[in-house]
């Protein structure tokens, strides 16, 4: 787009005030993905896989990830116990402990509600029975997302959690995805990834249960398959939420740290060469040592061409106030927001669209991505405008009831009657007008 200049060569920068509203909204767009050859390429394989099983998950595991399988689905408890060093195993526990305690807080209790005298209305928590939980395991093994989606399934009460992850090399899984499934309650792991695996969750195969519902990141042809399977009748399918490559925006001023600034943006761009990470700058900001510890933290990273592609993609932008970073951010719409500025409360009630705001100095994305309790599977691609994150909701579904005494039936009955005769539906009404009939008679 004409008018930005480059960042330490890498990073496009803009002045807010100098866009035009057209600008404006295309710098709220993400890196264009072809999603018409993704599914080209993803429904072949649902196909392979809903008829011929196993076969397909065992052919498409060795083609796509070159690992030869002897059992594609394994419960977990029948495997050898994970042998985790101390220090991670801790780790794991304490992130465990932190995402069970804020997610058991979620829990809802039944609502009970008297409408009308003699009109009793409840909603009742029902778990979701049967889930599927992807774990990614592309450019990067993702053992977090295990407890991520477990924990939650595991406190909602899911009967069926079916946990998919790509193999390693041996055909085992990884270890640290094992540690967490057996905490969480995992039922079956499923060694498969990509599209093959979300087909086999939603269809069933011989060896894995067929799912009700699929959460869980992963690359586009994952999310092919999810948004396919979710609009077929045939594998009666939800999903947690559609999803794109993984997203950053950053609110700094004069109070902000740059280097915290940048190892947060830098986070987030070593996911793949498709993350975007925006900084959005008000006056006072330190742009100077905000580019130089841009190009050291950036030549330090063992992913660095990773990093650098995905920055090529991304935005500082200059603002005058918080109500304008707050403006540009809601249109935006960031998967994670961070504020690392001295006043952060101050942003807070103005934020509308966003899956996750980590605030203050000391909150880097990364305590949300694993272990401060949050869940950090999140909305991306500017889904957060009508999407919340994974949460205990996500596995849990409500049911609602209502009971009626002689009383309530008379309160209401006349209404509903005059309501059924407007839309022309006789037999609602007839419902209504015997059993009054009856009450009536009764008094």
């Amino acid at each position: 787009m004409a008018g930005g200049e480059r960042i330490a060569g890498i990073v496009m920068a803009f002045e807010l005030k100098n866009l035009s509203e057209e600008m404006l909204m295309n710098l709220t767009l993400r890196p264009k993905i072809d999603f018409s050859k993704t599914m080209d390429l993803v429904k072949p394989i649902i196909s392979e896989v809903q008829s011929r099983g196993d076969d397909a998950v065992r052919e498409l595991t060795l083609k796509f990830d070159k690992v030869e399988l002897d059992e594609v689905v394994v419960n977990p408890r029948e495997l050898e116990e994970p042998l985790l060093e101390d220090s991670v195993r801790k780790a794991f526990d304490v992130a465990y402990d932190n995402i069970h305690k804020f997610h058991s807080a979620q829990v809802r209790e039944t609502l009970s509600v008297s409408t009308m005298e003699g009109i009793e209305c409840r909603r009742v928590p029902r778990p979701i029975e049967r889930v599927g939980i992807y774990v990614p395991g592309g450019t990067a093994v993702l053992p977090s997302t295990a407890l991520m989606l477990g924990v939650p399934a595991q406190l909602a009460g899911c009967t069926e959690v079916v946990l998919a992850t790509p193999p390693r090399a041996d055909g085992s899984v990884c270890p640290e995805v094992l540690y967490a499934a057996l905490k969480c309650g995992v039922t079956k792991i499923l060694k498969a990834g990509g599209a093959q695996a979300i087909t086999a969750m939603a269809f069933g195969t011989e060896t894995c249960p067929k799912v009700d519902k699929i959460c869980g990141p992963g690359n586009q042809f994952v999310t092919g398959a999810k948004m396919i399977l979710q609009n077929s009748g045939e594998a009666s399918l939800a999903i947690d939420m559609p999803a794109g490559p993984s997203e950053q925006l950053c609110i700094a001023d004069a109070s902000s740290k740059p280097a915290f600034v940048v190892s947060d943006l830098l986070s987030q761009a070593e996911h793949g060469v498709d993350s975007q990470v925006v900084c959005v700058a008000l006056k006072g900001f330190d742009e100077k040592v905000f580019a130089e510890e841009l190009e050291a933290q950036v030549s330090a990273l063992p992913r660095k061409e990773i990093v650098k592609e995905a920055l090529s993609k991304s935005l500082f932008l200059r603002v005058d106030s918080i109500d304008e970073a707050i403006r540009f951010t809601n249109l935006y719409a960031p998967e994670h927001l961070v504020i690392p500025v001295d006043e952060p409360e101050a942003y807070v009630d103005k934020i509308v669209n966003a899956g996750s705001v980590f605030l203050g100095h000391y909150t880097p994305e990364s305590v949300g991505d694993y272990a401060s309790g949050t869940n950090h599977s999140l909305p991306t691609y500017g889904y957060a405008r009508m999407y919340g994150g994974v949460s205990l909701d996500t596995f849990v579904k409500y049911i609602t009831i209502q009971k009626l005494t002689p009383t309530g039936i008379r309160n209401v009955g006349p209404h509903v009657e005059t309501m059924a005769s407007v839309e022309q539906l006789h037999a609602h009404k007839n419902a209504v007008t015997i059993r009054l009939k009856e009450v009536n008679n009764q008094s």
